[in-house]
């Protein structure tokens, strides 16, 4: 029996993941860069999709799961890296950054805690 630790992590992940970008699609657009903002929430809830599959079956996409510590790490070190040298990022996108690192380690663990093969 394979360890529901995995799985629980990225199926809460790609449910968190989902209920804070689609709210995004609402909000109004940026002056410039609407595109680019509506690329990064479409990519990104792409990859709810990926986490959601990966929670599925742990053990046979455990390949992908670096990859989705990756998709963690791109938004968030360079945004916390941002902050915290004082450019002018939000508060709450720091926090939601801060998020991404957390949820980038927890997807390490899980990766680390699932089996290269099955039992």
């Amino acid at each position: 029996m394979t360890e529901k630790f995995p799985s629980r992590m990225f199926r809460w992940a790609a449910i968190y993941g989902g209920l804070v970008l689609a709210p995004l699609y609402f909000t109004p657009l940026p002056q410039v860069g609407g595109e680019v903002f509506l690329g990064f929430v479409g990519l990104a809830l792409v990859f709810q999709g990926v986490f959601w599959t990966i929670g599925g079956d742990p053990l046979k996409y455990r390949a992908l799961m670096p990859f989705a510590v990756l998709e963690k790490l791109v938004f968030g070190v360079p945004t916390v890296a941002l902050f915290l040298t004082g450019y002018p990022v939000p508060p709450p996108v720091a926090a939601f950054a801060a998020i991404d690192l957390a949820l980038g380690l927890g997807f390490f663990w899980a990766w680390r805690r699932t089996p290269l093969t099955a039992a």
